[in-house]
């Protein structure tokens, strides 16, 4: 079942960048951010109206933005994505390059829940893996 998830949740990120639309998670779904250092926003977005609202809010700080993969880590239950973004910020012109991480917990075959970390050594720990 890992191995599914994990193509799960690559599958969704190639949903999420030809469509901007989150990919299939379940009615309880939860974004939790508050592993994410320095987030000023709200901590959790709940359900698929909260999803959009975390994302159209991360987005809409940046011109140029892009998202791309880095690794895909196989924790059973649990799938950690590296990640890395780059984009210009619209409030100061500046380029930015990031890396961090999301630990997605999938149930039947949707997302269930992600846990956003500014640290993805941070993620890893979390699910008991480390690089």
């Amino acid at each position: 079942m890992s191995q599914e998830n994990v193509e799960i949740v690559r599958s969704a990120y190639e949903q999420f960048a030809t469509t901007g639309v989150v990919a299939e998670i379940t009615p309880d779904f939860v974004w939790d951010m508050s592993n994410f250092h320095g987030w000023p926003e709200q901590q959790v977005y709940e359900g698929a109206e909260g999803a959009r609202t975390f994302l159209a809010a991360w987005t809409a700080a940046w011109d140029d933005w892009a998202l791309e993969i880095d690794a895909v880590h196989d924790a059973g239950d649990k799938v950690v994505v590296r990640l890395r973004q780059r984009g210009r910020s619209k409030a100061a012109g500046m380029p930015v390059e990031m890396s961090f991480a999301q630990v997605w917990t999938l149930r039947d075959g949707r997302g269930a829940r992600t846990d956003m970390y500014s640290d993805p050594d941070e993620a890893l720990e979390a699910v008991g893996l480390r690089e």
